[in-house]
């Protein structure tokens, strides 16, 4: 059974939001419990990222959303081969002018080769990290990369429910990691 590790962003994901709806539906997931969403530390996080990871267990397929990317991947690098795959949704960028000043710590971090399939998704309209953005963390990550086209920041604003479309691309990412092992 595949347990999927969920990484939301700053404030977490409420229950309109499409990470939350898949927590519903997936057989078994894990989602990270900082000690605060709306004040995030880096060493918390990690250490919130590093129990959620024990508990999912190496194999685990993590779906991770704005500025949860970024910690993920400071994580992941800190902790190598601990995922099977990953789907970064939305990454926030923490250079951009909308990112939350609560979150500074979170800059300049997370920047590596990851070593594990992973998929990045940008939207074209992102207020919080253009698709530029984006796909230059895919190919820092090596990672692949696609638009969702203009979805803003790919959350519960944007109106996608379940967001299946989200849905089909984690399972192709996740075949493909198979396929590959």
């Amino acid at each position: 059974m595949t347990t999927h590790l969920i990484v939301p962003g700053i404030y977490d994901s409420g229950p309109r939001h499409w990470q939350t709806h898949w927590e519903r539906q997936l057989e078994r997931a894990v989602r990270i419990a900082p000690s605060s969403w709306d004040e995030p530390r880096l060493v918390d996080w990690i250490a919130a990222i590093d129990r959620a990871s024990a508990e999912a267990g190496p194999e685990a397929v993590v779906v991770a959303h704005s500025m949860g990317c970024i910690a993920f991947a400071e994580w992941l690098l800190r902790n190598p081969g601990r995922a099977s795959a990953v789907l970064f949704v939305a990454p926030a960028d923490p250079e951009g002018d909308r990112y939350p000043e609560a979150a500074h710590e979170f800059a300049g971090i997370g920047a590596g080769e990851l070593g594990v399939p992973a998929l990045v998704v940008g939207s074209e309209n992102d207020p919080f990290g253009t698709r530029e953005f984006s796909a230059a963390l895919a190919r820092t990550w090596g990672a692949a990369f696609v638009s969702a086209g203009a979805l803003g920041h790919i959350n519960a604003d944007s109106g996608l429910g379940a967001w299946p479309e989200g849905r089909d691309l984690l399972d192709g990412l996740v075949a493909g990691a198979r396929a590959a092992a």
